[in-house]
């Protein structure tokens, strides 16, 4: 199938790659011309100077941006997305962002025959790489059963949440989740490492349990060996838990411990580790200006 990949991030870029690996006819744009050439350079397919460009003829548009504004960068306007796509295609929405911004691009969409799919993601930059995506997704089912089978090439699992903006409701369902479960998995590897416990031990041991969880499995040793250059950055849990934070406000949810852990995660801005990855709550309690 002809389709259109805009935004070769760090999740993008290998997204993108395995649509040609699936054998679709793939067009890239980014805003970086040179990283979009290095992409066609390794993958095939073609690039193009603007969204809309990359558009035309698609059957299925792809954005994996940074944020709300990005998305609405690549969309809308004469050079965006949508002024190139055909009646009947459909724009999948693979970028974190807020179920409002998801709504209004559905509309605009809806304006002229594009079908509109949020599909924000779960698996990193690993699983980008590796193909084995969770995507969530919010839109129709019509819509959904075309894109589905190419979403598949990047991802393990694929499920329609429901109506438009579903699928980011759902992703911040996640970053709620990740957020406790990192916070608690700190002060596990803090509290054994202040009881002098042989802290790889504890957590080999503990990950065959009730505590078991893939934040222990996977981050747990790196923790405690105060690495944290793995994965996704504290900048953009930031930005996740702001958009939570903000939807928790309209529907009167809640999240007393997600407030917590975003100011925490402020405070590991503030000691210069807004790239280090979300496992960084750790250095937190470990630095010596807490209390």
């Amino acid at each position: 199938m002809k389709v259109a990949f805009l935004g070769l991030g760090v999740m993008g870029y290998p997204m993108a790659g395995h649509l040609v690996s699936a054998g679709h006819e793939v067009t890239v744009y980014n805003r970086s011309a040179d990283k979009a050439q290095a992409w066609v350079t390794q993958h095939g397919g073609r690039s193009a100077l603007t969204p809309a460009e990359a558009a035309e003829k698609a059957k299925v548009v792809f954005v994996c941006v940074g944020n709300d504004d990005d998305l609405r960068s690549v969309v809308f306007g004469e050079t965006g997305a949508l002024a190139g796509m055909s009646d009947g295609a459909i724009l999948v929405d693979h970028t974190t962002a807020s179920a409002e911004v998801a709504r209004e691009v559905s509309a605009k969409a809806a304006e002229q025959g594009v079908a509109f799919l949020d599909a924000p993601v779960s698996g990193g930059q690993a699983g980008a790489e590796n193909g084995v995506l969770t995507v969530m997704v919010g839109g129709g089912g019509e819509s959904f059963a075309v894109a589905e089978p190419i979403i598949d090439a990047f991802a393990q699992r694929v499920r329609l949440m429901g109506p438009v903006g579903s699928g980011q409701l759902t992703k911040m369902v996640n970053q709620i989740c990740i957020a406790g479960l990192l916070q608690g998995l700190s002060e596990g590897v803090h509290f054994a490492q202040k009881a002098g416990l042989d802290s790889e031990a504890v957590f080999d041991v503990i990950s065959k349990g009730a505590a078991q969880s893939w934040q222990m499995e996977n981050r747990s040793k790196t923790m405690i060996e105060g690495q944290y250059d793995f994965g996704f950055a504290v900048d953009w849990m930031r930005k996740d838990l702001g958009i939570v934070l903000d939807e928790a406000r309209r529907n009167g949810a809640q999240l007393p411990v997600t407030a917590v852990v975003d100011s925490f995660y402020s405070d590991v801005q503030r000691m210069g580790g807004a790239r280090w990855d979300t496992s960084s709550l750790l250095a937190r309690l470990q630095s010596p200006t807490e209390d």
